[in-house]
């Protein structure tokens, strides 16, 4: 009897545990920075239009390739100057005299594993800002209902911004679903000359 052989076992335990380690190393990187909150939060009133924006992430964002956007209902931008990057914060500041009524606000930043990530939030003013007209018609007297509306001396409670989530990752999906059919390969093979091994020899 001709005896088992180990090494396609062995080879197959070796791979299983190579494909453990990559697929633990791809999650890792696929975990981007994220947005945790936003300033004004995400759907908050305010009683004017804040003298900067700001966005807070899980990490420090790298100072390239930074922008924000911020918009009033017409499509008017107020965003005034680059974005500021302190700490894991990003902030943006505005122009005087915006007015009143509802505001967009889209970020992108490169993340500290230098992948762009990118959202947006809304908030709006209750009246307009210092030098700027008065609101007329219903968007004067319209308010979104949220919590942590940015005050002075008031923190802001954490708020997630709206569409700040990361696209999903198919990268992740199909080197696994090729590991796998790589270790049902292996796994047969293994099986078969295992089988074959055992086999008594003829005469």
């Amino acid at each position: 009897m001709r005896p088992i052989r180990r090494r396609p076992l062995n080879f197959l335990l070796g791979f299983l545990v190579l494909a453990a380690a990559v697929l633990g190393l791809a999650g890792s990187a696929a975990a981007h920075d994220a947005a945790e909150s936003s300033s004004p939060a995400q759907g908050a009133s305010v009683p004017v239009p804040p003298e900067q924006v700001s966005v807070t992430f899980s990490n420090k964002p790298l100072g390239i390739g930074a922008s924000v956007s911020v918009k009033d209902a017409s499509g008017t931008e107020w965003a005034d100057g680059q974005v500021q990057i302190v700490d894991n914060v990003a902030s943006q500041k505005l122009r005087p005299g915006a007015p009143a009524g509802a505001y967009t606000v889209s970020w992108r930043v490169v993340s500290s594993d230098s992948h762009p990530i990118e959202g947006t939030f809304g908030f709006t003013a209750a009246a307009a800002a210092a030098g700027g007209a008065p609101a007329t018609g219903p968007t004067a007297a319209a308010t979104v209902p949220g919590m942590g509306t940015a005050e002075p001396g008031a923190t802001a409670e954490p708020s997630v911004p709206a569409d700040s989530g990361e696209p999903f990752q198919w990268s992740i999906v199909i080197f696994a679903a090729v590991a796998v059919g790589l270790l049902v390969a292996l796994a047969v093979i293994a099986k078969r000359r295992l089988s074959a091994g055992e086999e008594p020899d003829a005469g």
